[in-house]
């Protein structure tokens, strides 16, 4: 049980940490969309998603990779210096190529006015991509408390940068105080490009990165050899294509609904405006991913540490089972809420009109997270091939269900698309890897917890109750009954409850 209490432990220093952050970037979520309208900060929505699909190119898998060949400290050093030569090659390559050509970039994504933001934005992705592997050295070496302290305090400076310019410096413009500064405020900031502040905010919080990761930075030297990268490149490439399969698969959705919404599909409403709240609600899913992205952050080292042992298969599958507990919990209990975080991150009302995304947008990151779970499988095996097939697969369904849904129920059908997406990926990985590495999986209890879970989210979708005052206790009741059924169902297997009989 040691091995589980230092995973749970790696993974609570990574979830609490980051959810603090994530929960403190959520207050810019909220003045957001205070300040602008749906379709001022729909470009910087979307240029986001495309940066995220972009930022897998510049990684090309070589974080799972550092993790693969770098598990031996003999020779960490040297595939550290190799990999983070290549993608400090690529990054700069693929960054110089955006920065270059940004005003074509702007008129193929449907927004020519938004060169700056493109500009700022490659060098963003740059300095994202040079840093993923200093920050999975931190992992691999068990920082994780130095990892999520570099990672609040990008969030915090971002927090702080963003209430200056979008608040102080707007105020100050305005002449409401302190105009003795003016002069010096109207050198940098134009009231008519306020939300273009929110990348540049985004920008020089990630220079600091530079600074915090210096000394992982100073210890590396730029080298490259042929013949040690040629195998790390082979387990690499599928990686690359899966990743961007599964960035295909989480966003394609935003390019969805910019080409695929009819026109006037939702009365009184343009696509951009479609865009920026579907963007916003999809920031209240968010929680899941977070869940997930902490769980893999501890998860994917202490996997392949344990990969050889034998007794390793029964350890996976209870981290499984509990793994989808907690999802199950949380897809619930964030569903029953969702008028409450509504009123709570969403400023204006406009925002809440696209609320029935979030329990689906839920479904499929728990999907997702339970996938990353149960694929360690074809890592361990050396059959990431089957990765590639699996979430290309995704990706595939993806696409064709946003095809045939987005015109008939709008961006609805994106949250359904994800959802079911993730789902079947779950399911064929299981498949699969059940022939290559065969884990005990508790498949039955999982299956009846997500069937509970739908039951109760449909019950509450299905009796809406208006007033807050009611629903928020109301709907802690649904929970706590629900999470009661859970734990007298699982009680006997508890470990602190075990130990105390």
């Amino acid at each position: 049980m040691s091995v589980l209490k230092k995973l749970a432990s790696d993974t609570a220093t990574y979830g609490i940490s980051t959810m603090l952050g994530r929960f403190l970037n959520y207050m810019l979520v909220r003045l957001h969309t205070d300040l602008f309208e749906p379709e001022q900060i729909a470009a910087q929505g979307q240029i986001y998603s495309y940066a995220g699909i972009a930022l897998v190119l510049y990684t090309f898998g070589m974080e799972t990779a550092f993790f693969r060949f770098a598990r031996q400290e003999t020779n960490r050093k040297e595939y550290y210096n190799l990999i983070l030569s290549t993608v400090i090659i690529v990054s700069l390559f693929f960054s110089g190529l955006l920065f270059v050509f940004a005003q074509q970039t702007a008129v193929l994504i449907k927004y020519p006015e938004s060169v700056s933001i493109i500009r700022m934005f490659a060098m963003i992705m740059a300095i994202d991509g040079i840093v993923s592997i200093p920050f999975a050295r931190l992992r691999l070496e068990n920082k994780g408390k130095k990892f999520v302290t570099f990672k609040v305090a990008n969030i915090l400076i971002n927090i702080s940068l963003n209430l200056f310019f979008l608040i102080v410096c707007r105020d100050i413009h305005a002449g409401k105080y302190m105009s003795v500064f003016r002069p010096a405020i109207e050198l940098f900031y134009n009231p008519l490009h306020a939300p273009d502040y929110i990348v540049l905010a985004n920008l020089i919080a990630n220079l600091s990165f530079l600074w915090m990761l210096r000394r992982e930075l100073a210890d590396f030297k730029f080298v490259f050899n042929k013949n040690l990268f040629k195998p790390v490149w082979v387990y690499a490439f599928p990686i690359l294509v899966m990743n961007i399969g599964g960035m295909l698969n989480m966003l394609f959705d935003r390019a969805a609904i910019q080409f695929l919404l009819p026109k006037n599909f939702y009365p009184g409403r343009t696509s951009d405006q479609a865009i920026g709240i579907y963007l916003q609600c999809y920031k209240l899913s968010i929680f899941m991913s977070l869940a997930t992205q902490a769980f893999k952050y501890a998860a994917e080292p202490f996997f392949f540490s344990k990969g050889e042992d034998k007794n390793a298969p029964p350890v996976f599958a209870k981290i499984t089972k509990w793994f989808v507990i907690i999802c199950v919990l949380m897809w619930v209990g964030i569903s029953l809420n969702i008028d409450l975080l509504a009123e709570l991150f969403l400023g204006k009302k406009i925002y809440h009109e696209g609320l029935s995304v979030v329990p689906w947008l839920l479904a499929g990151y728990m999907f997702l997270g339970i996938y990353y779970n149960i694929a360690t499988w074809f890592k361990l095996t050396d059959k990431t091939e089957y990765g590639t097939w699996l979430t290309l697969t995704g990706a595939l369904i993806t696409i064709i269900l946003n095809i045939i849904l987005v015109p008939q129920i709008g961006y609805l059908g994106c949250a359904i698309a994800f959802a079911v997406s993730g789902f079947i990926m779950v399911a064929l990985c299981y498949i699969f890897g059940q022939k290559h590495y065969p884990v005990p999986y508790e498949i039955p209890s999982a299956l009846i917890y997500v069937a509970l879970g739908i039951l109760f989210i449909s019950g509450s979708m299905a009796f809406k109750i208006a007033d807050l005052r009611i629903s928020v206790p109301v709907h802690l009741v649904v929970f706590l009954i629900f999470a009661s059924i859970i734990f007298l169902a699982e009680r006997k297997n508890i470990p602190f409850l075990r130990k105390h009989k």
